[in-house]
């Protein structure tokens, strides 16, 4: 389907292109939340009317984004969860969670703004990308761990995935005399 860009979307095209997409794509996602026009001729006289008010709705939104942007970015949060003895999440972080801890900092944050692929199921510090606006994305700090105090130890660079039994390593001298000495 044939359609019109209202607005920039990623690995698709700029506002006022006229691009071919799925038609699922179009009728479940771009038409219904106003992200494009079906490519008509009335459709494309209306979109060239609308343009401007469009690029300055564009511009306020980007603006408003780049504020947010410069508090959010490098932002870090905690978030206390039940783990294995390696490290294993018992659950898993979602973007929700991380879009829930966000606003409970005190960020305007969706879920759906939170760029996620996969759910995160180790602890640790992990690096997450926040797309406020098509053009603004910023990155946030996500610590993962069992408490709080194993939250500042992961803070300072300490790797709490490994055993502890694991980390005390012994040294293995052979002793002479073995097989393949030659006397």
């Amino acid at each position: 389907m044939q359609v019109i860009l209202l607005e920039r979307i990623a690995k698709l095209g700029q506002m006022g292109e006229e691009v071919r997409v799925r038609d699922g794509f179009a009728r479940n996602f771009l038409l219904p939340q106003g992200k494009a026009l079906r490519a008509t001729a009335d459709n494309k006289a209306r979109f060239e009317r609308e343009r401007a008010q469009l690029e300055a709705r564009s511009l306020e939104t980007k603006k408003e984004a780049d504020k947010v942007g410069e508090k959010l970015n490098g932002q870090a949060i905690v978030l206390v969860r039940q783990a294995g003895e390696t490290g294993q999440l018992y659950g898993s972080v979602t973007g929700r969670d991380v879009a829930e801890a966000l606003t409970a900092a005190g960020y305007s944050v969706s879920r759906q703004q939170i760029v996620l692929n996969t759910p995160l199921k180790t602890i640790g510090l992990h690096e997450i990308p926040v797309a406020l606006h098509p053009e603004v994305e910023v990155s946030v700090t996500v610590n993962i761990a069992r408490s709080a105090a194993e939250a500042e130890r992961q803070t300072k660079g300490e790797d709490l995935t490994v055993r502890e039994e694991d980390a005390v390593f012994e040294t293995f001298v052979p002793e002479a005399g073995g097989p393949g000495d030659e006397a």
